[in-house]
Formats: structure tokens, C-alpha cells, sequence
């Protein structure tokens, strides 16, 4: 292979790399950030069960009720 091919190689290479090191930072990004909107759905989903149970006590259905492990 003679050297103006083997340039020509690494710079589309080093393109490739590069483009592939700025995905993968943008979909470090958006996981981030799903991650961070699931934990406070979380958080919200747990409060809204409490409320649930505090408000229909003994009374409320099975699938309503929060076991006692959480």
C-alpha cells in the first residue's frame, strides 16, 4: 500500500473516531437524563402511594396497598 492510501486510511479513521466519541457523548447525555426523570418519577410514584394509603387506610384494594418493605 503506498503512504498517500495508508494517510488517507488513518484520516478517514481518525473521522470515524471522532464521530463515534461525539455519539457516544450525546447518548451519555439523554441516558443521563432518562435515568435521572425515572428516579424522580420514582420518587413521585412512591409519594402518590403513600397519599393513597393514608387516604383509604385498611380499606383500600390489595393492588393500592404498599407492602411493608417499601
Amino acid at each position: 500500500m503506498n503512504e498517500k492510501k495508508l494517510l488517507d486510511r488513518i484520516d478517514e479513521l481518525e473521522m470515524r473516531y471522532a464521530f463515534q466519541e461525539d455519539s457516544i457523548r450525546q447518548l451519555d447525555e439523554v441516558l443521563q437524563e432518562a435515568t435521572a426523570e425515572i428516579e424522580r418519577l420514582r420518587g413521585e410514584l412512591k409519594t402518590v402511594r403513600e397519599q393513597l394509603k393514608e387516604t383509604l387506610g385498611p380499606e383500600a384494594p390489595l393492588e393500592e396497598q404498599v407492602p411493608p418493605h417499601y
